[in-house]
């Protein structure tokens, strides 16, 4: 190959180089479009459940009395006016599951961190050396439950033997 063969070949390879850069930013700039747009609508969406939510809440705030706006609980009350509060609106089926499978999905996950760090080896250690310890402090509370039950058997014995030694002498007396 000859030197001009080499620049004409080395070009072309830049030329495909730098096309196929040109063609990943463009591709790269249409994703962040889709991406961008996507954001917008989600935003939209937003903005219009937050109205929502703010009309529902002026329409609580609406029917509310002032004397019960102020009111923290209603302690001393005969019966809470349960009819003022206002009540919130049906919810869609999809959102309901969405939020029943959110609430059983984090009890779950609370209960899988629990169980993890409950069976963690250096927990299950602890707890075999507090039983051990128990145990050994229940064997030497009942030794000296028992000594000391021991103790005063023999002291009732002793009473009762040395009674019934002098009860007899006081009748060998009398005679």
């Amino acid at each position: 190959m000859s030197s001009e063969q080499l620049w004409v070949l080395a070009g072309c390879a830049l030329a495909l180089a730098l096309l196929a850069l040109v063609l990943l930013a463009r591709s790269a700039a249409a994703r962040a479009g889709r991406e961008l747009e996507a954001a917008r609508a989600e935003a939209r969406a937003l903005a219009e459940r937050l109205a929502a939510v703010e009309a529902s809440v002026a329409r609580g705030n609406a029917t509310m009395n002032d004397t019960e706006s102020y009111v923290i609980t209603h302690v001393g009350d005969e019966q809470p006016d349960t009819a003022a509060t206002p009540v919130p609106g049906r919810i869609d089926g999809r959102l309901f599951v969405d939020i029943v499978a959110r609430e059983s999905a984090i009890k779950a996950a609370g209960l899988a961190h629990g169980l993890r760090r409950a069976l963690a080896p250096e927990v299950r250690n602890r707890i075999r050396f507090e039983m051990k310890r128990e145990v050994q402090r229940a064997r030497k509370q009942r030794r000296a439950d028992l000594k000391v039950a021991l103790r005063e058997f023999r002291a009732r014995e002793r009473a009762d033997l040395a009674g019934t030694e002098d009860g007899r002498h006081d009748e060998g007396d009398a005679a």
